[in-house]
């Protein structure tokens, strides 16, 4: 009796299954995540209302507990989750299921026989969910929301590295929004960052999940496309510079238009890291200022 309450009153979940993985025991944790009651459930195989844990690496983790009263854990930063529960939504969290810390083991009964396998699943998604924020922060630009330079450039070094090994296109579009300093001159650095932040959604929202933007710096951004080669690349340039010339930025009253000039550079011969390649978009974006801005440059057609 006793006991039975300490099992119903702890905040993990626990299951116990016999050898044929039928439950035996789902305490009220359990029943509260997922709508089932223990006798719903009791005296049925997990996999009756589980059928995704029916899989090689939980099927061996269970013969293994059984046949040797190993003890096996299910990680959250590699398995997610055991039991698709979704998120409560008590605080802010950008997971859809709850992300679970779980483990299993043997029971023994009198003669040291393992006659049971005990499951606890552990909520942990408030906390994988606060370490998620604290590498995005890493990583990102805090005024605009995109990847800040040192991701960017970890990421050119990556996909650098992998067109070496696979050949695969890359390139790299370079963008600066021209005569910034006139918008903070003339509205304030306030507006300045509005700006900022509107040119980045606009061109974050014409891009492939692959893509990376980033913020390179002041009003400095660059995206490296890969798997694209010069053409398809100039083309996505060519729809950042038309997405952001359309605009129409409202602050403070003052309808505000800005363009942007871009510099598009590929992968080629005699390109031999990721840093020549940054160089050279580099290069052609300032051909395209020279050359009147609000203006793409790509390398060949310029």
């Amino acid at each position: 009796m006793i006991l039975s309450q300490v099992f119903d009153s702890l905040n993990i979940g626990i299951i116990i299954l016999d050898r044929d993985l039928k439950v035996e025991k789902w305490n009220r944790w359990m029943e509260a995540q997922s709508g089932i009651e223990e006798k719903q459930i009791a005296g049925t195989s997990i996999f009756e209302a589980f059928p995704d844990l029916n899989t090689p690496k939980f099927n061996r983790s269970c013969k293994s507990v059984l046949s040797f009263g190993n003890f096996c854990f299910f990680s959250q930063k590699l398995h997610k989750y055991l039991f698709p529960f979704k998120s409560k939504g008590y605080f802010e969290t950008n997971f859809d299921f709850m992300q679970q810390s779980c483990a299993m083991g043997p029971l023994r009964d009198e003669n040291n026989e393992v006659k049971f396998i005990f499951i606890y699943v552990h909520d942990v998604t408030e906390v994988a969910s606060y370490e998620k924020k604290l590498k995005e922060m890493t990583m990102k630009d805090g005024l605009t929301g995109v990847y800040n330079r040192r991701y960017l450039e970890t990421r050119m070094k990556e996909e650098y590295e992998r067109h070496v090994r696979y050949d695969s296109p890359l390139s790299l579009v370079m963008l600066d929004i021209d005569h910034f300093k006139n918008v903070n001159d003339t509205y304030g650095h306030q507006c300045g960052d509005y700006i900022l932040k509107a040119v980045a959604a606009g061109v974050g929202q014409s891009i492939r999940n692959v893509d990376c933007l980033a913020r390179y710096g002041g009003e400095e951004f660059c995206c490296l496309l890969p798997e694209t080669g010069i053409e398809a690349a100039t083309m996505v340039a060519e729809r950042f510079r038309k997405v952001i010339m359309d605009q129409e930025h409202t602050y403070d009253g003052n309808v505000i238009k800005v363009t942007i000039s871009l510099g598009v550079a590929e992968v080629v011969e005699g390109i031999n890291s990721a840093k020549i390649l940054q160089k050279e978009a580099d290069a052609l974006l300032y051909q395209a200022k020279r050359q009147g801005r609000n203006k793409v440059v790509a390398m060949n057609q310029g």
